[in-house]
Order: C-alpha cells, then sequence, then structure tokens
C-alpha cells in the first residue's frame, strides 16, 4: 500500500492550491482520509479529515478556506486551500486508515491512520 501525495508548490499570500492523494493497494477499504501538516521546527499537526460517511472536519486555522473531498475514483483524495497565509507553509502529508469513525469520534491525532504519503511541500510568500 502506497499514498501519495502531490501538488504543492510556492504562491503569494491570498492564492489557491489543491494537493492530491493518490493510494494504490486495496484502496477499496479506506474509511478514512485526512491531511496532516509540519512546519520546521514544529511537530505534524491535524488539518483536515474525510469520514466514511462524508462527514468532514478542519483545524480551527484553516476551516472556511481549506476542503477536504474524494475524488470519484474513491483512492483519490483531494485538499483545496484557498486564501492561503504564510503560516500555511508546511510540508503536508496525506494519510488513509480503514477504521470508521463516526462523530463525535474524530482522527485528529496521528495514531488514528495507519497509512501516510511521502508529503509535499507548499510555501506561501508575503
Amino acid at each position: 500500500v502506497q499514498l501519495q501525495a502531490s501538488g504543492g508548490g510556492a504562491v503569494q499570500a491570498g492564492g489557491s492550491l489543491n494537493l492530491s492523494c493518490a493510494a494504490s493497494g486495496r484502496t477499496n477499504s479506506w474509511n478514512t482520509m485526512g491531511w496532516f501538516r509540519q512546519a520546521p521546527g514544529r511537530e505534524r499537526e491535524f488539518v483536515a479529515t474525510r469520514l466514511w460517511r462524508g462527514t468532514t472536519y478542519y483545524a480551527d486555522s484553516v476551516k472556511g478556506r481549506f476542503t477536504i473531498s474524494r475524488g470519484y475514483a474513491k483512492n483519490t483524495w483531494y485538499l483545496q486551500m484557498n486564501n492561503l497565509k504564510p503560516e500555511d507553509t508546511a510540508v503536508y502529508y496525506c494519510a488513509a486508515d480503514r477504521t470508521y469513525y463516526d462523530p463525535p469520534s474524530i482522527p485528529s491525532e496521528m495514531r488514528n491512520y495507519d497509512f501516510w504519503g511521502q508529503g509535499t511541500q507548499v510555501t506561501v510568500s508575503s
């Protein structure tokens, strides 16, 4: 099983990027999909997650600006990032797990995900 994140790049503040994550292997059982990010000198932090019924959750810092979605092909998901800010600069990682989560359980910890992509760099300049 492999996850491949792509779509990162360098943009100015206020710009947009759309990250993609493509999973290979037994993808028909991906029930929880997420995105995390890690800025230099900081711990990896939760960004967004999509549960198996389609419920989504976001970190407060990105709420209203980022959108996580699943592609038509169930082995692909996205993170649309709008109105980017310099503090969004980080390496973004996609993650997946086969666990079925339902509210109020929110898989926002790294330990909630068994599979990880390699990361894609997002740099936002002011």
